[in-house]
Order: C-alpha cells, then structure tokens, then sequence
C-alpha cells in the first residue's frame, strides 16, 4: 500500500472522480471518491467494524475525524448528530475537498473540513472516531494522536479502530503511559482482527 495519501497534501496522480454506492447511517447514498486517497473504491473493514461498533457520537458539542479520506466517518457522524458540529482533518487536501462535497450533496451542513494547522487549537471534542493512519509509522502516528486526543473536552470519548496485527495492543499501552492517569483507555471489542479502543476524558469535578 502506498503511504502517499497520508503524507501528499497534493497527490501526484490526477483526480479522476467517480461515484460509488456506500451504506451509511442504514441506507444507501451515492459519493464522490477519487484515486490518491485511502481506500478510494469502498468503505475500508476497518472503519466499517468502527461504524459498526460504537455508539452514537455526542449529540451536540464539537465532533471529529482524524484522517477523513473521503469521508465515511464524518458523513456518519453529521447524520447521527445534525446539532453537532463534525470537523474532518486529513493532511490530503483532495480527501477534504472530497469529504466537503459528499457532504454537501447529501445535505449535512454541519461538516466542517480543514487541515489539522487549521483547526482552532482551543477547540475541544465530545466525540472522537478515527480509523488512525497505522502504516505512517509509530513516531509520525504518535504525534498524530498527542495532537488531538489531548483535546477530548471533559467527558469526551475517543473511539480508535486499529488491526491486531499492526499494533493494537502496543498501542493501547502507549496510551496508558502518555495521557493523564485518570483518563480511562480500554479495548472494548475485537471484531475480524480489529480492536476498538475508548479513550475516555473524565467529567470536571
């Protein structure tokens, strides 16, 4: 698998768009997908077994995406909560233009898509969905996730789809050793060689 669309903010193959038919939210929507992005024919397993898996996102508040692609996670998200403001970050700006007109033609204007540079850096998250770009590399991941999970607002969950096999487990550790003690990390499924881990934020006392 190419890494070039984690790390091109302009991929060097051109953008050839196509529709496909993808279930969402239980029905079936047509979007717009193009090569040079992760897994640009289909909803990946991973992110499947995470929208499967995990509960409704946070019905308001501020909501994300870490690495939209072309944005199956976001579009779930702004459908399940319409008063909720859903951020989609990806370093790959045909991902965002990608993931803002999917969101358009399906009539959610509550998705907002910028670069992670772009991103108000007070900005706290209810809810966090990612299926995390693993094949990046640990440091470059790890900076990925300090970058964000840090920013759960008081309450927050964090909800992470990662394959058994390239480091679920190590990763989960990792957590524990690098956010606040009292914030509560567990693997909460396994489904087809996938974890899904939850990272929670304590309320304000």
């Amino acid at each position: 698998m190419s890494p070039e669309h984690y790390f091109s903010a302009q991929p060097s193959t051109p953008e050839k768009r196509r529709h496909i038919s993808v279930e969402l939210r239980g029905a079936v929507h047509k979007v717009q997908t193009s090569g040079g992005i992760f897994s640009p024919d289909r909803i990946d397993k991973g992110t499947a077994i995470l929208l499967d898996g995990v509960p409704d996102p946070s019905v308001s508040g501020n909501l994300l995406d870490i690495g939209c692609g072309w944005g199956p996670i976001a579009l779930s998200m702004a459908m399940a909560s319409p008063e909720a403001t859903v951020y989609g970050v990806d370093v790959n700006e045909r991902s965002l233009g990608l993931t803002r007109d999917n969101a358009a033609a399906l009539g959610l204007k509550n998705v907002v898509v910028a670069l992670p540079e772009a991103i108000d850096p007070e900005l706290t998250f209810d809810t966090m969905w990612s299926n995390p770009p693993i094949r990046i590399g640990k440091e470059a991941l790890h900076e990925l996730l300090l970058l964000w999970l840090p920013r759960l607002a008081p309450g927050g969950i964090a909800w992470l789809v990662v394959q058994k096999n390239l480091g679920a487990d190590s990763l989960q550790k990792w957590l524990g050793t690098v956010l606040p003690q009292d914030w509560d990390i567990e693997r909460v499924s396994t489904d087809k060689a996938f974890r899904i881990l939850r990272v929670a934020r304590p309320e304000a006392s």
